[in-house]
């Protein structure tokens, strides 16, 4: 096991790692741009080091710096956390060339699945249908012939992408056209990457992922689904597991088709594979995320398995220590993403309590929100026995969380939880569409 880890990220999610690190008896590395010097990763970790000015280009990507600051500190192990360079492969090969253990899949295997169209291959080839789609496109002629050949309406995707970002969709050439240097410069910005490609547009339908952890032995267990499908212009605000849409049955068969395809594909380390629900009852795979979800949280709440410290233990080696069978997955999770309207800086927290209710935040009275990052303030989650009871809870729990200084979307997010449409379960990615 590693005794000294950096974590290559910030906010909330920097926060979780350390936690989880430090209940491993592992020492933890902050890095930290000048606009997070007084941010609680900072604080928590045992050292930490300044890598550059605000804008993440000279921070949170600087490769070469995240690097000298692993190898200055001693650290054995980088964790990139989500999003910034949590899914490239170049940082996970600069890691190994300094001999340094990149806490996700290798640079090859990484590599290998950045390329979307030959993952689908291979998915497919263990089983799971896929959407229809394309490689990375070079240009906008090429993105119009394949358009016609697929058929509109066409979703135009960031190959680097994560957190909803660098995604347009497209009913016609003229919009595909207008879209496609967008979502370039996008994918360029958010990820260092403007490399994307195209998929046919499955509506209306449901967002489902599956969790699933891998050990280098072989092992594999699928850790239930998540419900994502409600998301305002492709950015998540709740998720939930299980789904309400997906009955016994089917959760059983799909699970078991990815616990196939990720053992076929040798894959290592928590992961989570993506697909579309339509109206008739079919799952689509769109793509699998090669590193930690925002919304793990939701999962590790229903499942009681801490995905943080197995995937830390699953890159130094470590099998796992239970199987499918072991794994339960009774009750409901849900899951509000507390995100800032603006930047600004915190004057009052209040964080909710009781059994099963869970904060995961990086807010402290008196810290500065910068503009320059993710609006991500905080994860509220909640458990309960059942769905209805888990809804109730969450109404609860928005209610008595207090952010005072920063404009938030907490009054929205109750709205939602007590739409009709969500009460119900009966809901798809379109409830949001106009919002």
């Amino acid at each position: 096991m590693f005794s000294k880890i950096l974590i290559a990220n910030r906010g909330e999610i920097a926060v979780r790692i350390i936690r989880a690190c430090k209940e491993m008896g592992i020492a933890t590395v902050a890095v930290y741009s000048q606009a997070d010097g007084e941010t609680l990763h900072v604080a928590l970790a045992d050292e930490s080091y300044c890598i550059g000015g605000p804008a993440p280009g000279d921070s949170y990507l600087n490769q070469e710096r995240i690097v000298s600051a692993a190898l200055a500190s001693g650290a054995q192990a980088i964790h990139p956390g989500y999003g910034f360079l949590s899914e490239n492969a170049g940082f996970a090969a600069l890691c190994s060339r300094n001999g340094l253990v990149f806490i996700g899949p290798s640079p090859q295997r990484m590599e290998a699945f950045s390329d979307k169209a030959a993952l689908k291959e291979q998915m497919a080839a263990a089983g799971l249908p896929v959407i229809p789609g394309t490689g990375v496109l070079v240009s906008t002629a090429q993105a119009l012939e394949a358009a016609g050949c697929i058929g509109y309406p066409v979703m135009l995707k960031a190959s680097a992408g994560g957190g909803g970002r660098g995604i347009r969709m497209a009913e016609s050439p003229g919009a595909l056209s207008a879209a496609y240097p967008l979502a370039v410069a996008e994918g360029e910005s958010a990820f260092g990457d403007g490399s994307v490609y195209l998929e046919k547009c499955i509506r209306p339908a449901r967002h489902i992922e599956v969790q699933i952890l891998a050990d280098e032995a072989g092992g594999v267990v699928c850790l239930g689904e998540r419900d994502c499908s409600i998301q305002r212009r492709h950015q998540k605000l709740i998720e939930e597991s299980p789904s309400p849409a997906v009955s016994a049955q089917q959760r059983e068969r799909l699970l078991s088709l990815c616990a196939q395809a990720v053992a076929a594909v040798g894959y290592v380390g928590v992961g989570t594979l993506e697909f579309l629900l339509d109206r008739e009852g079919n799952f689509w795979f769109m793509e699998m995320n090669v590193r930690l979800q925002v919304e793990h949280g939701v999962t590790e709440m229903l499942a009681k398995i801490d995905l943080v410290k197995w995937q830390i233990r699953t890159a130094a080696g470590i099998p796992l220590s239970f199987s499918q069978e072991a794994v339960s997955l009774k009750g409901a999770a849900l899951e509000c993403r507390i995100n800032a309207r603006s930047p600004g800086r915190l004057e009052m927290l209040h964080v909710p309590g009781g059994p099963f209710v869970r904060f995961d935040t990086y807010l402290v009275t008196g810290v500065a929100v910068s503009p320059y990052y993710d609006a991500l303030l905080g994860k509220l989650v909640v458990y309960a026995g059942s769905r209805e009871e888990a809804v109730r809870k969450m109404k609860a729990a928005l209610c008595e969380l207090v952010i005072q200084g920063i404009e938030t979307n907490i009054e929205e997010q109750l709205a939602l939880v007590s739409h009709p449409a969500f009460m119900s379960g009966d809901y798809d990615l379109t409830l949001m569409e106009g919002r």
